[in-house]
């Protein structure tokens, strides 16, 4: 077993990725290189805040056709925001959104979730006792994905397997969006209208977009 004291063995950039750097450095970046240096001196100011999932599937960029500084981007687990718990723990997530609203103020904050997503599939298992080793203490998936057990609880259990994991998918957008709520400075910029909260579902396959209707559910754009 190795030394938990001993220093992690850290090796340079892969070869590969430092060739897709060079070509973005003198590609992309020598194309905008005053569009940088601009963000540089002055800082970020976009207009919106999205959380996605960690899924390399989708890349949300590409999606809204997002150029640098539009989107201040936080990517986890199932795209889930926990309840508002200011206990003097780490709380990355809730960080982020407190830096994009207090912070950076802006003017929208989307939850995008999507299809196909393991995260989801995950709190599937690990709720219905298939997957046992995500309810031990000490794994911080199983912790995580915890946010969205109301959502797995509520489950109408006459559907199948298949078309439960698609509602949950949603229930993680909207659980999420419910949680925000909890947050006292999401809830007051969302009442003196400064800022607007989104829900998304995104099939990665077809490539469509829901967004959530209060009222309504899930439609297409």
């Amino acid at each position: 077993m190795a030394d938990n004291d001993s220093p992690i063995l850290v090796r340079p950039l892969p070869g590969f990725l430092a060739t897709r750097y060079h070509g973005w450095k003198a590609t992309t970046y020598a194309e905008s290189k005053s569009w940088h240096r601009r963000l540089a001196a002055e800082g970020q100011r976009p207009r919106m805040m999205a959380i996605a999932c960690c899924d390399s599937r989708v890349n949300v960029n590409a999606v809204f056709s997002a150029e640098t500084g539009d989107i201040f981007l936080h990517r986890n687990i199932a795209n889930l925001v926990p309840t508002f718990t200011p206990d003097g723990d780490h709380h990355g997530t809730s960080a982020a959104v407190e830096y994009a609203v207090r912070f950076l103020k802006v003017s929208h904050i989307i939850v995008i979730g999507h299809s196909d997503c393991g995260g989801v599939a995950g709190c599937h298992a690990m709720c219905s006792g298939e997957a046992p080793e995500f309810e031990e203490k000490t794994s911080f998936i199983g912790r995580w994905l915890d946010i969205l057990r109301p959502g797995y609880e509520a489950l109408p259990q006459g559907e199948d397997k298949a078309a439960q994991l698609r509602m949950l998918e949603r229930a993680a957008v909207t659980t999420s969006l419910q949680n925000l709520g909890t947050f006292p400075f999401v809830r007051e910029a969302v009442e003196a209208e400064e800022l607007s909260l989104h829900g998304l579902w995104f099939d990665i396959g077809e490539g469509t977009l829901e967004h959530y209707v209060a009222e309504e559910g899930f439609t297409h754009v």
